[in-house]
């Protein structure tokens, strides 16, 4: 039993972590990670699958071996979350939300700066 409920959390982690690739609150990382946690617990093959897609499994063996990420995802990153949170804040007329969504923006953007960057090599 406790295979299935680690296999479908792991499912339902690998959602949010999609979402969190267009929702800029909504981090990727943490969930892929417990993703991946969850299937090595339950499920080789769910493991295998997400450890060799073509989109995560260089981000997460990127961040598993070295605790680096490449340039041009700090690049998209920031960008992406600076556009979408100036957007916010341009159609919310809440002082105490922009503030709140500026803060989050920089808490962010220090948070994926301080990352070391991954070289070609």
């Amino acid at each position: 039993m406790k295979k299935y409920i680690f296999t479908f959390l792991g499912i339902i982690n690998v959602g949010l972590g999609i979402l969190g690739i267009f929702l800029p609150l909504l981090p990727t990382t943490p969930f892929l990670l417990l993703a991946a946690y969850l299937f090595l617990k339950s499920s080789t093959k769910h493991y295998e699958w997400l450890m060799n897609h073509k989109v995560f499994g260089d981000y997460l063996r990127n961040y598993k071996q070295h605790k680096a990420i490449p340039i041009k995802t700090k690049i998209f990153s920031l960008s992406f979350l600076w556009l979408t949170i100036l957007s916010s804040i341009y159609f919310v007329d809440i002082i105490y939300v922009r503030l709140g969504l500026l803060f989050i923006a920089v808490a962010v953007s220090v948070h994926i700066a301080r990352f070391k960057t991954l070289n070609k090599e």
